[in-house]
């Protein structure tokens, strides 16, 4: 099996709510995503014979998709009253509201699944929030 790793990074910020500990209040990261696709042969074709696939068409699919966050406020649906958001919307805020609770194992599996949309047979996703904590998600 090939393996062709890529990594974007992005700054976002969000909560967990009804957690209990320090992450319950808003706070930013400095997301680092590590996309990792998979290919048991390489291409054959004149431009990229030798390859799984261009780099570059991993990369900007991946930074596609991050960039939805980039310098937002990520927030689960439901998690804010309607006045704060319409609060923080009429500040010209950015606001990225998701259907799953805001941790990196979460965005681990929804980054697998939104590359794998492009037609990247991915092999595992890297989150991490922090230099030293990461989340993967694999199938």
């Amino acid at each position: 099996m090939y393996y062709l790793k890529t990594e974007v990074g992005f700054d976002a910020a969000h909560f967990l709510k009804n957690y209990n500990g320090k992450c319950h209040n808003l706070h930013g990261h400095r997301w680092r995503v590590i996309a990792t696709a998979k290919s048991k042969e390489l291409l054959c074709d004149k431009q990229k014979e030798g390859m799984v696939m261009d780099f570059s068409d991993l990369k900007k699919a991946l930074k596609e998709v991050t960039d939805r966050f980039d310098h937002s406020l990520i927030y689960e649906k439901d998690s804010l009253k309607n006045e704060t958001v319409k609060a923080l919307l009429s500040e010209d805020f950015k606001l990225v509201e998701v259907d799953f609770r805001t941790t990196a194992e979460n965005f681990s599996k929804y980054f697998f699944d939104e590359l794998k949309k492009y037609g990247f047979d991915m092999h595992q996703i890297e989150v991490y929030e922090t230099p030293n904590n990461c989340a993967m998600y694999s199938e």
